[in-house]
């Protein structure tokens, strides 16, 4: 079953005290770089959804990999989300849509097999992260829902989708691993850790 990847990644990370923080280094790469090491695992359609600082960026995103621009990525997550969607609708024998951050980088390549295994099963229209009592990305959504999520246009993701869809999602657990990287103390405490 094929499915394409979208890693958001077009904020301009205003909480980072200057840094561009897609490009900040985790492991041997960056977060971002990491984010798409991680999708390939689970995908050869993979798509990197930018904005803030798209040429910076853009040149740190390895050639096989297709950049989709957002030009209005400062309207927030949905906006992203709806146009990767639009980017990638037309493939051909795609069954679904993996959405993703790309500050997460503790939701690996494991987690995101297990997602797509799961959604494998045909059980479920989406298969989400567990966050306690609510579900969240990464997400795989079936492609019926793309006519949804190509309408979200506000600074809020995919939420309210997940929330209408309830009766046919799933939740893996990410046992603490869900952790958003949104500001420079967070990162420096992250990488201490590590």
């Amino acid at each position: 079953m094929s499915i394409a990847v979208l890693i958001l990644a077009a904020g301009a990370s205003t909480r980072m005290k200057g840094k561009i923080k897609q490009l900040l280094p985790w492991g041997s790469s960056t977060l971002l770089g990491h984010a798409i090491e991680q999708a390939k695992t689970v995908s050869d359609h993979c798509h990197v959804v930018l904005g803030s600082n798209l040429d910076i960026i853009a040149r740190q995103v390895p050639s096989h990999i297709k950049i989709v621009y957002n030009p209005n990525w400062q309207s927030g997550l949905g906006s992203s989300i709806s146009t990767g969607v639009s980017s990638i609708k037309e493939q051909e024998d795609l069954q679904g849509v993996l959405i993703m951050l790309a500050d997460q980088p503790f939701l690996d390549a494991p987690f995101l097999k297990e997602m797509k295994e799961t959604f494998i099963q045909e059980r479920y229209t989406i298969v989400a992260t567990s966050y306690g009592d609510k579900l969240g990305v990464p997400a795989i959504f079936d492609k019926t829902l793309f006519p949804e999520l190509l309408m979200l246009n506000k600074d809020f993701g995919a939420q309210q989708i997940i929330l209408e869809q309830q009766k046919y999602a799933v939740g893996i657990e990410s046992n603490g691993r869900q952790v958003d990287i949104d500001t420079m103390e967070k990162y420096n405490q992250l990488i201490e850790n590590k």
